[in-house]
């Protein structure tokens, strides 16, 4: 039994076959490495220093949309690219590719600088519309970069390769977020966007210099309105994911509206596609079964990596207390794991040209691995975080190249650049939505999770719907502004407005009273009561005097004699001759001289008193700020992890829906040559 792969264009058209010199293939090779790792580095060297960034430009709630920006631009130029370089060469579309990548990673190191102002709403705008640029740039290099491989290498040869470019992958993601790490603790995080210049000006050398022509070029032209509803379907879908029940409820008006929209466009998008000759994504590919459901997986698949990659640094920073640098040193665990799996499936696959089993294999790794990241504490020690890493490394590897190899295999070598911009755009566009979905569930895990793990505050509670990542950073790592300065903070203002209230401030008397978290005693002394105590006292003092300085000598020694008697008082009742106790008039006299001037010193023992009190409070409330400072440290971190965790279960629900599509990948053997049919035979492809 045999299927057609595409009956869209005749095959009179195919390309034919270059010849290329050893040397040729070989300085080629070397450039799209540099270009690969270029495009590799662009989105693992950032993410180290994100929640830098994130402290820097604040926003919390944008933290998925640095990321989104990137992907989602780079996702809409992807099959663009694709066509493009059908049409007008692979070369030329390469080295615009770069040129604009280049130009957003340096306008991204200038995000939140004073000089721009307000351009855009601030920093973090800034940064998320340059980064937009960089990936307007940066889908060429995936995908051009995965063509031109097609072109120049018979397919076992590509799948040697793949495995090669699979441990690019692998390796930038071990280096970029060490250097990016570096970068941010030495420099500024800037230089994470700036490094890629160096890099970018040796990629862009390689590919002028000495890359050949590749006059390889198809009729036809682009897509633009095709293109257009591709961006009216996934920004509305994205924002709908990112915003919904976090800025708006899931049944609001707005979620509702974005979600309907991105529908009506979705079917725009395939009416209008099955009706263009030159379809940005020709939907007679999808006739193909290899290129249908491994597309499918390969965009679950996308959803579920990204669910994990992207938020690893943030819990080792912000929870395990790691530096940036710390943090990108720590992958290198989970990049081990991918770049042996990618290599070791690259290499059997390119002998044996049996690739289904490592895919299979692959996801049910990835599936343990990210079942057991639901197990981590927010004390849980880094070689016990390594070991888990390592095997959603190990169950990512294979699929890093092998979806896209089975997928050029699927198709006629006319549609090669298109088939493979779809593979990457499916890829890439399960990743933004990844981001954007994940960073949703992260988000709403925080709402529910945190409260339960907070203590009572002064001052009220931690806003959980903007998370203070210096606060949750330095409660992991005791330094800077953690939960204790900002509570000792908060109790020192307390203290404050409790002696102005002591000092007779009227409107400090009305705030004590509206206080919930002081004590009623505290509010009783502040509002007048430690006043009233005083009179009390001196009343109730004088009196007594009065009354013992009335019976005559014998009461002034009484009062003398007691140990109660203030040591002032009885230096003053001993100073009086004991003729002014001859008659009870005179006794008289002296009692009311006396206990007025007691009286008299309410004021002077008022001070005291207030003075005595506010520092028993001070001592108290510098206890409770220390006490409870420690307690919000704790809480913020594990319902942090609690977060995280729970966001991971989630992903595994992705992996098992991406591992079950895999196994409905049909099994085709990989083509042998780039050579393509000959016109009055049908290209055909045979499943094993």
């Amino acid at each position: 039994m045999t299927q057609t792969a595409s009956p869209m264009t005749p095959p009179a058209l195919d390309p034919p076959p270059q010849n290329f010199t050893e040397q040729e293939r070989r300085i080629t090779l070397i450039g799209l490495m540099v270009v690969f790792l270029l495009a590799a580095l662009s989105q693992t060297i950032v993410g180290t220093a994100m929640p830098r960034i994130i402290e820097d430009l604040h926003g919390f709630n944008l933290y998925t949309w640095v990321t989104t920006a990137y992907l989602l631009a780079s996702t809409v130029m992807v099959p663009i690219y694709g066509k493009l370089s059908d049409l007008y060469g692979r070369k030329p579309i390469l080295v615009f590719g770069i040129v604009v990548f280049l130009l957003g990673s340096a306008l991204c190191g200038l995000a939140g600088e004073p000089f721009l102002g307000n351009f855009l709403g601030g920093g973090m705008n800034q940064l998320i519309a340059f980064r937009a640029i960089a990936g307007f740039g940066g889908a060429a290099l995936f995908t051009t970069a995965f063509t031109i491989l097609a072109d120049m290498f018979d397919p076992a040869e590509r799948a040697k390769f793949g495995g090669l470019f699979g441990a690019i992958f692998g390796l930038s993601s071990v280096i970029g977020p060490m250097i990016g790490g570096f970068l941010t603790d030495q420099f500024s995080w800037r230089w994470t966007f700036y490094v890629n210049l160096p890099l970018g000006l040796v990629a862009l050398f390689l590919i002028l210099a000495k890359m050949p022509r590749l006059t390889h070029r198809l009729g036809g032209k682009i897509d633009i309105l095709g293109a257009l509803l591709i961006l009216t379907t996934t920004i509305p879908l994205l924002l709908a994911l990112t915003w919904g029940g976090t800025t708006y409820p899931w049944d609001s008006t707005t979620i509702r509206s974005l979600f309907a929209g991105s529908f009506v466009s979705l079917l725009a998008f395939l009416f209008v596609e099955s009706r263009t000759k030159d379809a940005i994504i020709p939907l007679t590919l999808f006739k193909v079964p290899v290129f249908s459901i491994g597309n499918l997986a390969s965009f679950v698949m996308g959803m579920a990596f990204f669910g994990v990659i992207i938020f690893l640094p943030l819990y080792m920073q912000t929870v395990l207390g790691v530096s940036p640098t710390a943090s990108g040193t720590s992958m290198l665990p989970l990049m081990l794991g991918l770049m042996g799996s990618s290599i070791v499936a690259g290499n059997v696959v390119a002998k044996t040209g049996k690739y289904k089993p490592w895919l299979i294999a692959g996801g049910i790794v990835l599936i343990i691995g990210m079942w057991t990241l639901t197990g981590l504490k927010s004390d849980t020690a880094l070689p016990d975080l390594y070991w888990r890493m390592f095997l959603v490394g190990l169950g990512l590897g294979p699929s890093q190249s092998l979806f896209t190899l089975a997928i050029q295999s699927a198709v006629p070598m006319r549609e090669l650049g298109v088939a493979t911009s779809s593979s990457q755009f499916f890829r890439q566009i399960g990743s933004t939505i990844g981001a954007a979905v994940f960073g949703t569930i992260l988000m709403n895990n925080l709402h529910t999770e945190l409260p339960k793990h907070l203590p009572a505050m002064p001052g009220g509670s931690m806003d959980s719907k903007n998370i203070d990542l210096g606060t949750l950073r330095a409660a992991s790592t005791g330094q800077g502004s953690g939960p204790e300065a900002q509570i000792k903070k908060a109790f020192d203002e307390q203290y404050a407005l409790i002696e102005k209230a002591m000092n007779g401030d009227a409107a400090a008397q009305q705030a004590v009273n509206a206080s919930a978290q002081l004590p009623n005693e505290v509010k009783t002394l502040a509002t007048g009561g430690l006043k009233a105590q005083v009179h009390d006292k001196l009343s109730a003092q004088a009196q007594a005097i009065r009354k013992a300085l009335s019976a005559g000598e014998a009461g002034r020694n009484a009062l003398v004699q007691n140990a109660q008697t203030p040591a002032a008082l009885k230096t003053q009742l001993q100073a009086i001759p004991a003729q002014a106790f001859a008659t009870p008039q005179s006794s008289a006299a002296v009692a009311q001289q006396v206990s007025q001037g007691v009286l008299a010193q309410e004021d002077a023992a008022y001070a005291q008193a207030r003075t005595q009190a506010l520092s028993t409070i001070k001592t108290k409330f510098d206890e409770q700020a220390k006490t409870l400072g420690k307690q919000v440290g704790t809480g913020l971190k594990e319902g942090f992890t609690a977060s995280m965790t729970k966001m991971f279960g989630s992903a595994i629900w992705f992996a098992l829906a991406g591992f079950l599509i895999t196994l409905l990948i049909p099994v085709i053997p990989l083509r042998k040559t780039n050579r393509p049919a000959q016109p009055d035979a049908p290209e055909e492809i045979t499943p094993a």
